[in-house]
């Protein structure tokens, strides 16, 4: 399975998390915890994990072409739930 991953540094871990599990509720299977959470998509799935000044992003999907798909996907949804604060988000696969 094609897999790819982020660490974000980011003190707001746990309230990007909140925000994004809130925002995709509505239309996808979130399963969330305190510090983490799973959101499926169609095409793949994007786990999150908060810790204390990170946020770990692991997207794995069935196919290598949708995983660049679901990195911009997720990757323009964090950034517009991160408001003003900056994220640097490399993806390494």
């Amino acid at each position: 399975m094609p897999l790819s991953r982020a660490e974000i540094v980011t003190p707001s871990g746990e309230r990007l998390i909140n925000r994004l599990c809130k925002h995709w509720a509505h239309k996808l299977n979130v399963e969330q915890s305190e510090q983490q959470a799973t959101i499926t998509f169609e095409t793949g799935t994007c786990l999150l994990h908060a810790e204390p000044e990170r946020l770990l992003v692991s997207i794995e999907t069935l196919e290598e072409e949708h995983l660049d798909q679901l990195e911009g996907v997720v990757e323009s949804h964090l950034v517009r739930m991160a408001n003003d604060e900056p994220l640097e988000i490399v993806w390494e696969n």
